[in-house]
């Protein structure tokens, strides 16, 4: 599912245009008939790998030298588990009429096989043959996409602080403006995005820099197969944006140097298990290029078909195709970061599939004053580990629309990337680290480090606290203090009784006093605040009248006094 179908943005429409390269290695798959309402695709699960004329001991006949590197630098062996599987069950599934062969997946020993129902029968008797899944259950691509999702605020960039403009908070937040300052800007790492769609990715000018420099490694359109990825969905535009978009004076993203590889695996018009196995195929097409980080703002819980629903008891790291893939792909030496869900409001309220993967970063989102969304998708997992790991801004976050403008929305689907630049800059400033080093070393700059909760795990990471811990013989520089607010209610003036108070310096950490008075002196609300330290805390000083109201803030040493106007 597309996180926006939750909460985040509405679909900027574009035109198609053609795709550039294949993704991985090997030629441009060819393209296949889409399944009919009554041929559906099928996951095939084989007994073993027999047959096969592939070996552990020559990886490099079914893995790039890029993979190879990743691997070696990370001391990962090369395992039964990463050989193709046999060519031999390959081309007996071929044979069986009515079978349309579509992918192969290594990790899971399985094939992809669009069919319908009597040809699944005879699929299902060859002795080779473990078991079969069905990934969907009517034909795709014939609804429209659910939700109505809120417009996009569309704001033109005044490029306002230094070169990134309105992207600037969500840099600035995870300590990647220093991070580009110190020369870690993702040269040389590889991003792989899944996402629903990137068009404009290869016409608005904030990507003119991946295009130009040859930083747009790959495309594959998983869903079709074939490599036209730059139509469909926007979604997966405004994600790019925050990890590479570099247009500055109005837009710089957390790592616009980085080599991209762009996957579509997610079929908006319709909600089935099959888009978790499209996530499986890329992530190890991404494995086999030799990508470095994973960005997936997709997640998984309910179906069209509620027989295919999840539970949150399957939110456990082992359940879900996604989140086994998700697994799969950190043990290969892959940074996987995955949005935490939108579903913090919702019924369902927890992480979804594939954020319960172990060994993985999934992100939450808070706003840029560090306070956790309330649509941001909680943890724990169902058996008990800390979820979402560490978060970043996904409120108000800056993105770019297909047509070039500059807006802002919503959601962890834009937390998940703008973290996904910081991590391939982090790599690359230390690249003798392993991946679950990399995301070690974050866990433990996060605002959180010591109290990790269930809204944003280990909290909100900075990349100079992050290289310090990492390299304590040679910090970068001193990690940057805590921000030194000033004491301020906000919004300022109020039309209705949402406030919230700004603590200053000397004014978190400690019991506060707070209390209200109108315009005559008369107080008309009092709040107790226990020790916080967040930047701010909400106030409820219940229904108030029109005027002039004076605040004052005692933590028992001093007195602060603020004034606010109500609406």
């Amino acid at each position: 599912m597309v996180l926006s179908r939750l909460l985040l943005v509405a679909g900027l429409c574009a035109s198609a245009f053609g795709a550039r390269a294949a993704a991985g290695p090997g030629a441009t798959p060819p393209e296949t008939a889409r399944p009919t309402a009554t041929v559906r695709k099928h996951l095939i699960y084989f007994k073993d790998k027999a047959g096969t004329p592939f070996s552990v001991s020559q990886p490099a006949a079914f893995l790039s030298a890029r993979a190879l590197a990743r691997r070696q630098r990370q001391q990962i062996a090369v395992l039964p588990r990463d050989l193709p599987v046999s060519p031999v069950y390959v081309q007996q599934l071929k044979a069986v009429p009515g079978a349309q062969l579509w992918y192969t997946s290594r990790w899971f020993n399985a094939a992809m096989v669009a069919c319908d129902s009597a040809t699944l029968l005879r699929i299902q008797g060859l002795p080779f043959v473990r078991a079969a899944q069905t990934l969907n259950r009517g034909l795709p691509g014939t609804r429209k996409p659910k939700g109505d999702d809120p417009e996009l605020t569309a704001e033109r960039s005044a490029g306002t602080r230094s070169q990134y403009g309105k992207a600037y908070a969500q840099a600035q937040m995870l300590g990647a403006v220093q991070m580009h300052d110190a020369g870690f800007r993702g040269e040389g790492m590889q991003v792989a995005v899944f996402d629903a769609g990137f068009p404009g990715v290869n016409t608005a000018s904030a990507f003119t820099s991946i295009t130009q420099e040859n930083r747009l490694a790959s495309t594959f359109n998983v869903v079709d197969k074939n490599n036209q990825v730059f139509q469909r969905d926007s979604h997966g535009t405004h994600c790019l944006a925050t990890i590479g978009g570099n247009e500055p004076g109005r837009y710089i993203g957390t790592a616009p140097k980085a080599t991209f590889r762009l996957f579509v695996t997610e079929d908006i018009y319709s909600e089935h298990p099959v888009e978790e196995a499209n996530w499986l195929i890329a992530a190890e097409y991404a494995d086999s290029a030799g990508v470095d980080v994973i960005s997936s703002s997709l997640g998984y819980s309910t179906f069209d078909y509620p027989s295919t629903d999840y539970a949150y008891a399957d939110m456990n790291g082992r359940t879900a195709l996604s989140t086994r893939a998700a697994t799969v792909a950190a043990r290969v030496g892959m940074v996987v970061v995955s949005a935490a869900g939108n579903e913090g409001n919702g019924t369902w309220r927890y992480i979804t599939a594939p954020a319960d993967a172990d060994s993985i970063l999934t992100v939450g989102a808070t706003d840029s004053l560090a306070f956790v969304a309330g649509f941001s998708s909680r943890g724990p997992t169902a058996d008990g580990r800390i979820k979402p790991n560490l978060a970043a801004m996904g409120v108000q976050t800056a993105i770019v629309s297909p047509t070039g403008t500059v807006t802002r929305g919503n959601g962890t689907s834009y937390a998940c990337p703008v973290l996904a630049g910081m991590v391939a800059g982090f790599w690359q400033a230390n690249p003798t680290l392993t991946a679950q080093q990399v995301i070690g070393f974050l866990q433990r700059s996060g605002s959180r480090a010591i109290t990790p909760n269930d809204e944003i795990g280990y909290g909100i990471p900075h990349f100079a606290r992050a290289y310090n811990l990492a390299n304590p013989g040679a910090p970068l520089s001193a990690a940057p203090p805590e921000p030194r607010h000033e004491l301020l209610i906000y919004p300022n003036p109020s039309k209705d009784d949402e406030l919230y108070l700004q603590l200053a310096v000397g004014f978190q950490s400690t019991p506060l006093q707070v209390r209200i008075f109108d315009a005559r002196g008369a107080l008309v609300a009092e709040q107790q605040v226990a020790p916080t330290s967040a930047p701010a805390v909400r106030l409820r000083p219940g229904l108030l009248t029109k005027g002039v109201f004076t605040c004052t803030v005692s933590n028992g040493r001093e007195q602060r006094t603020v004034r606010f106007v109500k609406l």
